[in-house]
């Protein structure tokens, strides 16, 4: 099961860590999911999710003060007894010494933030849902091609590096090549990503391997990139009927989520990274309304119409 440590989290959102006598080391978070625990701070108790990390903010702030000291001990302690991975006040909210008393005690981590509650809450959660996302490792290159990530797939020694590389030349960025981690973050997006090892490489046969971020600049490389057409490549058939037109689309599947997908022949002669733009803007097109081949067809039936009703204006 994907995680991401407490600790990352503190680091990433900036947090102020209230608890430091606790050890947080193997505090980890496995779900994306967050909570407000005003419902508990009433004494429901029923459905709560303890697993969640909770976010205090200052709604549930000024109802903990307004408790008579009877009602916190009694409260406090059925919520801080469960197994909080942690707790996150808000706008700089101070938590009360006894609260601070019994979260020590239960080994509840606090932790602090100068955000606003929603702010924050909607920062965490995008995060989390990247880092916690369904991931796979597919063999191939991904690349930011005018705003679009194109991932070239094939078997290996096709072409897919140098195809990359003359894209890069051209202006365009390299998120990742060989192995790219390809995220689930809904069921609509598709994030990729490059191994930390192999992150701004790219190797080339005859060569070995290449420093792309130090050769061409920091402006050529990106570290993710929305997934959101594949370019397969495959060797020439001169027997199998490609398409031509392009008036219907095709997918390929990836962890339940459907992407374009263009099976692209290679041939000596073919220019791979003009193709690969071609399909880009071709794509991107497509998404604003327009669509190249269904123009061409529109215009093809209107031509055989009139040339109907000539011919019968001449009869």
């Amino acid at each position: 099961m994907a995680y991401v440590s407490l600790k990352r989290i503190i680091d990433k959102m900036k947090l102020e860590n209230l608890t430091p006598e606790l050890d947080i080391s193997k505090v980890r978070i496995n779900q994306p999911d967050i909570n407000r625990p005003a419902l508990q701070m009433a004494g429901y108790f029923e459905h709560f999710d303890a697993t969640r990390l909770q976010v205090i903010g200052f709604v549930e702030y000024t109802y903990m003060e307004g408790l008579p000291e009877d009602r916190k001990k009694e409260i406090y302690l059925k919520l801080l007894s469960r197994e909080i991975p942690a707790i996150v006040f808000c706008r700089e909210l101070q938590p009360e010494p006894l609260f601070l008393k019994m979260a020590i005690e239960n080994e509840v981590p606090l932790l602090m933030t100068k955000k606003a509650t929603s702010a924050f809450m909607a920062e965490i959660i995008r995060w989390l849902n990247v880092k916690l996302a369904p991931c796979i490792s597919v063999h191939g290159v991904l690349v930011d091609v005018y705003g679009e990530g194109v991932l070239i797939t094939g078997e290996s020694g096709i072409g897919k590096s140098e195809a990359a590389l003359e894209l890069i030349k051209r202006g365009h960025r390299l998120v990742t090549d060989d192995v790219v981690e390809i995220r689930k973050v809904s069921d609509e997006t598709l994030i990729g990503s490059a191994p930390d090892i192999t992150k701004h490489f790219i190797e080339l046969r005859g060569i070995g391997i290449v420093d792309v971020k130090t050769l061409f600049g920091v402006s050529s490389v990106r570290d993710t990139q929305n997934i959101d057409l594949v370019i397969r490549l495959e060797e020439w058939d001169k027997d199998k009927e490609y398409d031509r037109l392009g008036l219907e689309e095709e997918y390929t599947e990836y962890l339940g989520n459907r992407v374009v997908c263009h099976n692209i022949p290679i041939r000596p002669g073919r220019n791979l990274a003009i193709i690969c733009e071609s399909a880009a803007v071709n794509h991107r097109q497509k998404k604003m309304g327009y669509n190249a081949a269904q123009e061409l067809y529109t215009r093809v039936q209107n031509s055989l119409a009139k040339r109907r009703d000539e011919e019968e204006e001449e009869m």
